[in-house]
């Protein structure tokens, strides 16, 4: 634990960008849990007198075309894009740690039927056309957004956990494991998959970056969450036709995107850098 403490601090000095981005993602979380408390306004809430006005001390990030103040709108949106990423990656890193781990233990035959037949023929189709075709025939809605997303995001994770299991399959402790009766259930839950676990949960934080992008791009083409739930994606598209005209409609949303996506791949690299001993000697941690 001490060594962990204070390689943290060390890391945070090497690594400015990933410490940043641990402060946004605190901050992006914060906002969603507690959006009813920061949120000025109710994000839902119509005021035509006022629409399309400009940043002001009554409107931080000014309103939108029918009079919503855009701060209030773009808090509460927080809360889709971690609600919907955190759930993305869960599920998918849910499935990628099964089937990759029995393709890659059992390997012969069910690897190859997994590997080539069933994993590449989801890579051969871009995810977004999967999660675009899947909501278009389910209908939008977080739940089903939240399975589109995941249909073709697990594949990432069961191909990396599947070339880790092969390596680890041939290991000493777990022949050892298997030479004192462990079932093939033990073997990979208490000794394969904890010593492969670090590149998965480095794949897991840069995979939240693009699961709040992928969530903002279904919700700019009208397939994520209804309105007037407040959305980033959705966001965007409403002020699309203000571009010009009230260009903060495009703007806020935008970064607030952009922010998310930056910080969690700086926290990625900082995963990487804390968990990968090779990594650790060259910083001095």
């Amino acid at each position: 634990m001490s060594a962990t403490a204070i390689s943290l601090p060390r890391l945070a000095r090497h690594n400015p960008l990933a410490a940043t981005g641990a402060v946004l993602v605190v901050t992006f979380v914060i906002l969603a849990v507690f959006a009813p408390r920061f949120a000025p306004h109710d994000p839902a809430q119509i005021d035509l007198p006022n629409r399309l006005q400009r940043p002001s001390s009554a409107h931080w990030c000014g309103t939108d075309e029918l009079g919503r103040d855009i701060l209030s709108r773009l808090i509460f949106g927080s809360r889709i894009s971690m609600m919907v990423g955190s759930s993305v990656v869960a599920v998918s890193l849910f499935l990628g740690l099964v089937v990759g781990s029995i393709a890659g233990y059992y390997g012969g035959r069910l690897d190859r039927f997994v590997n080539m037949i069933v994993m590449n023929a989801f890579l051969s189709f871009p995810g977004i056309l999967i999660a675009i075709a899947f909501v278009a025939f389910r209908g939008p809605g977080i739940f089903n957004l939240v399975l589109a997303l995941s249909l073709g995001g697990w594949v990432g994770y069961a191909r990396l956990v599947r070339a880790q299991v092969l390596a680890a399959r041939e290991r000493e402790y777990v022949e050892a494991s298997r030479a004192l009766g462990a079932t093939d259930f033990r073997v990979i839950v208490r000794h394969i998959l904890p010593n492969i676990i670090q590149p998965v949960i480095v794949q897991a934080a840069i995979g939240m970056a693009g699961a709040i992008l992928a969530e903002a791009t279904m919700s700019f083409l009208g397939l994520g969450v209804p309105p007037p739930t407040a959305s980033w994606g959705s966001m965007l598209n409403d002020g699309r036709a203000h571009l010009f005209d009230a260009p903060h409609l495009v703007i806020f949303p935008a970064i607030a995107v952009m922010l998310a996506v930056l910080s969690f791949n700086f926290i990625g690299d900082g995963l990487r850098d804390l968990l990968d001993p090779r990594s650790r000697i060259e910083v001095g941690l």
